[in-house]
């Protein structure tokens, strides 16, 4: 079993070696810039060489005020081994390695902080890079030691693994900033995190391209090589998950539709309306909605309470992930596809 266990871990891991573009990043986190002064920020499934996200602290390292910047590999990385040759002991084994730095300064002496630089810091042999004992895993005694140590993880973890990262995480109250697959909202796991405010989406959502290595095999759709022969997957579901604040989440959706039955019926087995997309919320109505996940892009707290499905359910059992879905989502017999329950807010 044991040997089972570890042949599908790294089958997953495999599955899951996605590279996130710098703009996509850059994109998400200048809507946090001010919250990293004086912060360790963790990079637990990141290998420097190949992730942006190392990337974008390194060179922000001084402008975001960062205390300390950790990133960590695992076992197995496909580059760990081949771009590391100022370390001869790590030749050939590919081993799992920690990149620790306090200071970004310009090494080569051109009056900027760039790539050069922080590639010259990985090779300076001092004590910024050094060998894991264990694998790299973000579950690792040596990764949970780290993640003591850090204020806020920001990564792309193995979607496969997506339960298990956030767990941990939300277990050890840390602040964090991760990429997740849209379809991570309806987990058990998940939504009662979002539903009790634990949780929410960061600022963007939706088609989001990823590098990934040459061992992939082409696939039907999404799926491409650039002229340089690199290979990209894309997805149209991806969300950023975070616990911590930003300006978008204060922003009032608008609402121009008017209440009618004839336009919004009710859920057979749920005590709520139906709304099939988000801009037609309607003004006038301030019982249980059925809405779209989408939803959750625009959720602003003080609009709109989200509400457990169960609270609402016109008849038994209760369902352990909160949500209005599977067969007994239907309006007139009709199936829908995931609803979360939300409420409008009376500031009356």
């Amino acid at each position: 079993m044991a040997g089972n266990d570890s042949l599908s871990g790294a089958k997953r891991a495999k599955q899951d070696e996605f590279y996130t573009q710098l703009s996509d990043i850059e994109k998400e986190l200048r809507h946090y810039r001010h919250y990293f002064k004086g912060k360790v920020v963790f990079c637990n499934c990141d290998d420097p060489y190949e992730s942006n996200f190392f990337k974008y602290f390194a060179l922000n390292f001084k402008s975001l005020g960062l205390k300390k910047l950790i990133s960590t590999s695992y076992s197995g990385s496909p580059v760990a081994g081949n771009q590391l040759p100022f370390f001869d002991e790590f030749q050939g084994d590919r081993p799992p390695y920690k990149v620790e730095i306090t200071e970004v300064p310009d090494l080569n002496g051109d009056g900027a902080v760039d790539l050069v630089d922080v590639e010259l810091l990985l090779k300076s042999k001092g004590n910024v890079l050094t060998r894991l004992a264990g694998n790299g895993d973000f579950r690792s005694e040596e990764s949970r030691a780290l993640l003591k140590e850090a204020d806020i993880v920001v990564t792309n973890p193995p979607f496969s693994l997506f339960r298990q990262f956030l767990g941990q995480l939300i277990e050890s109250k840390k602040d964090f900033i991760i990429l997740g697959n849209q379809g991570a909202i309806s987990y058990a796991e998940v939504w009662p995190l979002l539903q009790k405010g634990d949780l929410w989406l960061g600022v963007n959502s939706g088609d989001m391209a990823f590098r990934v290595p040459e061992y992939y095999e082409p696939r039907e759709t999404r799926f491409w090589q650039d002229e340089s022969g690199q290979k990209w997957r894309s997805f149209g579901n991806i969300c950023w998950f975070s616990n911590i604040d930003h300006a978008r989440r204060h922003e009032e959706i608008p609402l121009f539709r008017k209440f009618s039955p004839d336009d919004f019926p009710q859920f057979d087995n749920y005590e709520a309306i139906n709304v099939n997309k988000v801009k037609d919320i309607p003004s006038d109505y301030y019982g249980a909605m059925g809405v779209p996940i989408t939803f959750l892009a625009q959720h602003n707290p003080m609009q709109f309470e989200l509400v457990d499905a169960n609270d609402i359910r016109l008849s038994a059992p209760k369902k352990s992930h909160g949500l209005i879905k599977d067969k007994d989502g239907t309006v007139q017999g009709t199936p829908k596809f995931v609803r979360i329950v939300i409420r409008r807010i009376d500031e009356n």
